[in-house]
């Protein structure tokens, strides 16, 4: 039996670059609302805990601005009609989890991103590859809390003994360590490896066949 059985990935930033759509998103909402916009690398800054945590860091005062669930509500809305107007499947993505399916391999994808999104695009991108795809949602607790990941463990029919987690962020580093699972940290992400490593990060791949070596 090999030591590996489930993957389990993070989304932004690990299989999808999603960058670009979210920063366009927020910038939309903060013009509308006449609020100053963002950068993209502070954007890229600012994802990795959920869209509400995006805004919050988006937006100027955060929960305090008075119009912050207004804006988050028009956030919510544009980004659920634009999520894939840009965004694309890193190289080299797409050939790695079909080869792990073939190989027998459980996949699934486990977000902070909305769940309505996560699942819109893992159809888009891995239908028929990837049969379970989780995000934020009601009574679930988001990353890093492990519930999303077991979640997923279950509804792949998994044990959790033999899964490995992948992901490009701290709060992913945290949610593999809540669960228990081994992280495997990539390095084209929304976050570098000084940062990574800062935060407890001790596997590395440069890219996604690195991650097929791993297994």
């Amino acid at each position: 039996m090999r030591r590996y059985e489930t993957i389990i990935f993070d989304m932004d930033g690990t299989v999808l670059d999603t960058l670009e759509d979210l920063a366009d998103a927020v910038n939309y909402v903060l013009r509308k609302m006449q609020m100053p916009e963002r950068s993209i690398d502070e954007v890229r800054e600012f994802v990795g805990n959920g869209v509400r945590r995006l805004m919050e860091l988006a937006v100027p005062d955060g929960f305090d601005n008075p119009r912050f669930e207004e804006t988050f509500a028009e956030f919510k809305a544009y980004y659920g009609v634009h999520c894939n107007d840009k965004t694309k499947a890193y190289d080299g993505i797409l050939p790695l989890l079909r080869e792990l399916k073939e190989e027998g391999y459980a996949l699934a994808i486990v977000s902070n991103k909305l769940d309505s999104a996560v699942k819109e695009l893992a159809e888009i991108y891995f239908e028929g590859i990837v049969p379970v795809a989780i995000g934020e949602m009601e009574g679930v607790a988001k990353k890093p809390a492990p519930d999303t990941v077991y979640k997923a463990l279950a509804e792949l029919g998994m044990p959790g003994e033999t899964a490995v987690y992948v992901g490009d962020s701290d709060v992913d580093i945290m949610t593999a360590k809540n669960a228990g699972l081994p992280c495997i940290s990539v390095l084209w992400g929304f976050r570098d490896e000084a940062f990574l490593r800062a935060h407890g990060a001790t596997q590395f791949v440069k890219t996604p066949r690195e991650i097929r070596d791993f297994l």
